[in-house]
């Protein structure tokens, strides 16, 4: 088994809201082993993006970390002092952003938004950023003749490359992806995905790759972490979790993505509903109000994490059912029918 680079334990971000405050992530659990790409999936709301910015403490100003750990090769950035936190930031942890365009100063040439992180924060001389330019430019793709055009010269997914250029500049050990792909036409998504799994190889980095899409996941990710209204609903290698899933949510999703791997038949079924208002979320099970298999003590009992499988578990009651739950799970009319 690999080692463990980042360790997160308990993880609760808060966010206060006039007189109010609710954790948009509460006791969130997972590890992310070197050299590998863990994909956190879940619908929108479900506090995917909020974990991924709390990783990097930049987050919103009514944001806070409330409890937990987050243990980066042996340190825990929660209890960081902010000057060593930015120390870390670029250098070994490094942040992808959704939307390229935004991240990109539209007013700056690529190649000088580049030199800034490779100067300011790599120290390096002009004709040291100048060659590491270039080879950053030839690692994602694009020609190196193009450093000094300008952002809206780029398409959306050359823009995305020189995201990942930027991100990739002082050779961190974990890069954090935020939906890379969700604004790119989808052969386009495919030519991303690729290359950002053969630069993972090749450099030997660490991924988290947030979207919302499971099968995106099921195409690059090798563990999957699955969220749900804040909370951890599964996680565990990637085709244990999406084969034989032990949550209904996973269930669930699975049925409403295609398959990435080709099947160009079947019927997509949606979830009804939406993730709960985390300010007032229901008591028991967050998914019991939309799962088609809740029972009792769902609407009333948090459930713990079982380990259905070595390294794969599952937040549900009835997890020890699963192959059973499976089966109905894959039937449109279950959904269908009133939870």
């Amino acid at each position: 088994m690999n080692e463990t680079l980042l360790s997160v334990r308990d993880l609760k971000v808060s966010y206060k809201v006039g007189h109010m405050s609710f954790e948009a992530v509460d006791g969130a659990s997972f590890d992310v082993p070197r050299g590998s790409i863990v994909g956190l999936v879940g619908e929108s709301g479900c506090g995917k993006t909020t974990v991924a910015r709390a990783l990097t403490r930049v987050m919103a100003d009514n944001a806070t970390i409330s409890g937990g750990q987050m243990l980066f090769g042996g340190r825990d950035l929660v209890a960081l002092p902010e000057r060593e936190m930015n120390a870390l930031r670029w250098r070994d942890i490094a942040f992808i952003p959704q939307s390229a365009m935004n991240s990109l100063d539209p007013v700056y040439t690529v190649e000088y938004q580049l030199n800034e992180v490779l100067r300011r924060r790599g120290g390096m001389d002009r004709a040291q950023a100048r060659r590491r330019c270039e080879e950053l430019f030839e690692m994602v793709g694009i020609e190196p003749g193009r450093l000094r055009d300008f952002p809206h010269q780029f398409s959306g997914g050359m823009r995305q490359r020189v995201a990942i250029a930027l991100a990739l500049a002082l050779n961190p050990k974990l890069v954090i992806a935020d939906e890379p792909v969700t604004a790119l036409d989808v052969i386009v998504q495919r030519q991303i995905l690729d290359q950002l799994r053969e630069l993972q190889q090749r450099l030997g980095i660490s991924v988290i790759l947030v979207t919302h899409d499971i099968s995106v996941v099921a195409y690059i990710c090798d563990r999957t972490v699955v969220m749900y209204a804040g909370r951890v609903a599964e996680q565990g290698p990637m085709e244990a979790t999406l084969t034989r899933p032990s949550h209904p949510y996973t269930m669930g999703l699975r049925n409403a993505f295609p398959d990435l791997q080709g099947a160009a038949s079947g019927v997509l079924t949606p979830i009804d509903g939406a993730p709960p208002n985390l300010i007032d979320p229901p008591p028991g099970c967050r998914f019991a109000p939309r799962c088609p298999f809740a029972i009792e003590i769902c609407t009333s009992v948090s459930p713990e994490t079982i380990e259905v499988e070595p390294g794969h578990g599952a937040a549900c009651h009835r997890a020890g059912e699963a192959p059973v739950l499976r089966k109905h799970a894959a039937l449109t009319e279950t959904w269908m029918a009133e939870a």
